[in-house]
């Protein structure tokens, strides 16, 4: 059966159209509710979100969904999307719910679902909820059982202890100059108060949310502004998150950024080392760069990949038994502390592999050489573009002339109308050439509306997560 409503990180959309409305959030509300609803017991929803406007909008249209089916509520308010997946663990609720649409601009809003173990849902279970969305719920709640609603005060600090405690003991940051640009998102709080606390000495950036400027120019989408800090502060690292702070992109002491590819090098690397590579592997998504497979496979670290979304790599780590996966664009999951990416987790990992080895981050964190990789986007309208025999013939001819020393993969964006065609290989002109001819027979074919510029994908790696 195909979704209609999820897409590849719950469900998305401009705030205020459809499905992006109270009156669709309060109607999805209701078929968690039904969905979930098991035995007598009393049901309890975590609910948090971002800093967008549109969250004051969402976020009473889902309670009062839950409340209807005689679910308790408790609001957390702004937090990352990871500390929701823990309070949803924390506090035994049965669902967890972010109201976030991660790195993308402020008109656009999300809903993220977890379960009570803290995991994104599977597609059968959003296939489940959306059948009952369809059908209407079955049954509500009777007046003298409607559900009860509060707010958890402490929601900030409970995050915040268990962040620091996934720092290794007895490991401090004094000394540490770091620049965190938070992107006017969720992590605006607690981003600054974790690394103050074990130590360092913090330059914030991102840190005043109005509602409308959440990823606007900075974070880990736009870090341009984190690595002039960097450089005026004379900092030690810069770390920007994005909107929800589930993923982080790191710049070292000269500027230079570091993607997640060589930030999960660094990690599965030290884990290795010290015999804590569960399954002597990491999960990594089809745009995790040919470079790390080659550096990893020099670790005798085996890399396993998954279809690009960081719910496919969770997935996949559960059934292989590994502790450490991710993605280019800067989700990193490390599932000894946290069930879903953790960007102030992950920055943590990167920074005890600098106290411990005392050494700068430019000397740390960049383990390998990226093979020239690139990514070109064109949008499309109604139609199969990618069933033309003009289109695959291309792609059958790129991928013959790429070799086994190059990748190609084409895939459709899960949040938007657009056809993504990355290829990597030793020659760049090459790799350019054939993504050219390919985006020239899907615009050929008639589907393509828009064509973005061709870019490297690892100086924007948020945009491959889509």
């Amino acid at each position: 059966m195909t979704r209609r409503l999820f897409g590849t990180d719950g469900i998305r959309g401009t705030a205020n159209s459809e499905p992006m409305t109270p009156e669709t959030a309060l109607k999805v509300a209701m078929a968690v509710g039904e969905c979930f609803h098991n035995g007598a017991h009393k049901h309890l929803v975590v609910i948090g979100k971002d800093t967008r406007l549109s969250g004051y909008m969402l976020e009473p249209a889902l309670t009062a969904g839950f409340v209807t089916m005689g679910l308790d509520v408790v609001l957390v308010g702004p937090l990352p999307t990871p500390a929701i997946a823990m309070l949803t663990r924390s506090l035994r609720a049965d669902i967890g719910v972010v109201l976030s649409a991660s790195h993308n601009p402020y008109g656009d809003n999300g809903i993220k679902l977890f379960g009570r173990d803290g995991y994104k849902l599977s597609d059968e279970l959003e296939l489940k909820i959306e059948d009952h969305l369809a059908k209407g719920p079955i049954r509500r709640a009777v007046p003298a059982e409607l559900g009860r609603v509060k707010r958890l005060e402490d929601a900030g600090g409970r995050y915040i202890e268990f962040v620091k405690q996934s720092f290794p003991r007895g490991l401090r940051l004094d000394g540490l100059r770091i620049v965190v640009d938070c992107a006017h998102g969720a992590s605006y709080k607690v981003a600054p108060t974790v690394f103050w606390e074990l130590g360092a000495e913090v330059f914030s950036l991102g840190v005043s949310p109005d509602g409308l400027n959440i990823n606007r120019e900075c974070g880990a989408l736009a870090p341009e502004q984190m690595q002039r800090e960097v450089l005026a502060r004379r900092a030690d690292i810069g770390i920007a998150l994005d909107g929800d702070a589930d993923r982080l992109i790191v710049a070292d002491e000269r500027g230079v950024i570091l993607d997640g590819d060589q930030l999960m090098a660094l990690i599965a690397t030290g884990l290795a080392r010290s015999g804590r590579l569960s399954g002597g592997a990491l999960v990594a998504t089809v745009m995790s760069n040919l470079g790390l497979e080659r550096f990893l496979a020099g670790q005798n670290i085996e890399l396993h990949r998954t279809s690009v979304g960081d719910r496919y790599v969770v997935e996949k780590m559960r059934a292989l038994g590994c502790n450490l996966g991710g993605e280019q664009s800067g989700h990193i999951i490390l599932a000894d502390y946290a069930t879903t990416g953790d960007g102030l987790i992950a920055a943590l990992q990167v920074l005890a592999s600098i106290v411990e080895t005392g050494r700068r981050a430019s000397e740390v964190c960049q383990l390998f050489t990226p093979v020239p990789q690139l990514m070109r986007s064109v949008r499309f309208g109604d139609g199969q573009p990618l069933e033309s025999s003009a289109v695959q013939r291309k792609i059958t001819s790129a991928e013959s002339r790429l070799g086994a020393g190059g990748r190609l993969v084409i895939r459709k964006s899960g949040t938007e109308p657009v056809i993504r065609i990355m290829a990597e290989g030793e020659d760049e002109e090459l790799v350019a050439a054939v993504i050219d001819e390919i985006c020239g027979a899907i615009l050929a074919a008639g589907a393509g509306t828009e064509d973005a510029p061709t870019r490297p994908a690892r100086l924007n790696p948020a945009q491959a997560a889509e």
